[in-house]
């Protein structure tokens, strides 16, 4: 029998990673009281239930201590065999996302919405430490979720907690603020000053053609993928979850477009990661 721990920061996504795990067979039982939480795994544990995959979720409750449950989780670790998967998200993205809910952070004082997120950052830190698969659900769309979800619990890939996410943007607009690593492309020939290319953008082939036919284009890609490549599992050495990699021109609309979209392409399926592709100033 598979048995899945579900925990993470509340807003992170994890009553959708639960959906998404039973609609992959998965047995679903969510917020579970601790005290019961071991009964239901000895329970579990006997022959013949007919239950092959099994997802528990776990929340940090203002009715409940999250201690008791890092106890019952270590206690259970010395006889049972089960994986946590762990949803984390930036607090700004928290913050955002409650904001749009207006739903109430089930730690939060007098509505102080970060208070609430910092007690529960702490009280999450061992839980996380513990994790199998960590998840950074700050830039990733739902569909996204479920193809990260289904490398692990369905196809049983390898997988590495680490998240790449290649973005595109216009240096006129500011630099990304989450950007781990920032590349500038403005050394090539700009398709803005091509009229036929001017309201096209980096989607688009004819925009792709222009800028990847000049040689230092390739040269860039290649060492680009070379380092990126390199650092990864490095990264993942040091226990990062998320790696922003933002190539950056003018307006954000056909240099960067294009290099970000090669690059995501150079580095698809090439390792036991998470990786998305992101064009900031393309609505």
């Amino acid at each position: 029998m598979r048995f899945v721990i579900v925990t993470g920061m509340s807003g992170s996504g994890k009553s959708t990673a639960m959906k998404m795990l039973e609609d992959a067979g998965f047995y679903c039982a969510d917020n579970m009281p601790v005290p019961l939480i071991e009964k239901f795994m000895e329970l579990l544990a006997m022959p013949d239930t007919g239950i092959q995959k099994v997802a528990l979720g776990l929340d940090v409750r203002a009715d409940q201590s999250f201690e008791d449950i890092n106890q019952t989780v270590a206690r259970l670790r010395q006889t049972y065999a089960f994986e946590i998967l762990f949803l984390e998200s930036a607090d700004k993205v928290l913050l955002k996302r409650y904001k749009e809910t207006r739903r109430l952070h089930p730690l939060s004082i007098d509505g102080d919405l970060m208070s609430g997120i910092k007690r529960e950052r702490a009280l999450l830190a061992s839980i996380k430490s513990a994790a199998d698969y960590v998840i950074e659900t700050s830039n990733l769309l739902t569909r996204e979720l479920k193809s990260e979800l289904d490398k692990i619990f369905v196809s049983n890939r390898q997988y590495n907690s680490l998240m790449v996410n290649v973005m595109s943007f216009g240096f006129k607009y500011g630099i990304p603020q989450d950007a781990d690593l920032v590349f500038d492309v403005r050394f090539l020939p700009n398709p803005f000053y091509i009229d036929e290319l001017k309201k096209k953008t980096g989607l688009d082939k004819e925009v792709q053609d222009y800028v990847m036919g000049f040689p230092e284009a390739h040269a860039f890609l290649e060492k680009l993928t070379d380092m990126i490549s390199f650092l990864i599992p490095n990264y993942v050495n040091e226990g990062k979850y998320q790696l922003v990699v933002a190539i950056g021109c003018t307006g954000g609309q056909h240099r960067s477009v294009t290099l970000a979209g090669e690059l995501y392409r150079s580095l698809k399926d090439k390792g036991d990661y998470g990786l998305t592709l992101r064009h900031r100033e393309i609505k």
